[in-house]
């Protein structure tokens, strides 16, 4: 199993604003959106960034509540993990819980491909695990 297979239950939409955006902007999105995160890109739409909800807090802690007046490039991370379809999910895993982020933006062919939330993935074992024990129930009725 690897992240295409998110991306096919899921969807490849991805949540982005631009850089120049305010934090208020970002925060009423993350709202209205109900997620955890946005992606940041330019005007082409290349990865610029990814501002989550800790990047936000870090802000307000930072700068009070005018912290919500300034671009989203001034709290955002800059420095963003990617992985790819054909990562697997143990993988996946590995890098979010090294990483200690929640959400892995999804790279193919240099372009933005999807975002894997720690929820999808959680959402993804659950459902493998479930088929593997009924198909050990289905095996142990036919015995």
């Amino acid at each position: 199993m690897n992240v295409a297979n998110i991306l096919g239950n899921k969807g490849r939409e991805v949540v982005a604003v631009q850089p120049h955006r305010t934090l208020g902007e970002a925060v009423r999105t993350l709202a209205d959106k109900r997620i955890g995160a946005v992606v940041v890109t330019d005007a082409d739409g290349s990865l610029h960034g990814i501002l989550s909800e800790r990047d936000i807090i870090r802000a307000l802690g930072a700068g009070g509540a005018e912290a919500l007046h300034t671009p989203v490039s001034r709290a955002m991370t800059g420095k963003v993990v990617t992985c790819r379809p054909e990562t697997s999910i143990d993988e996946l895993m590995e890098i979010m819980t090294v990483g200690r982020f929640r959400h892995v933006p999804v790279v193919e062919n240099g372009r933005l491909a999807g975002i894997v939330s720690i929820g999808d993935v959680v959402k993804h074992r659950v459902a493998q695990i479930e088929a593997e024990s009924q198909a050990m129930r289905d095996y142990i009725a036919m015995a």
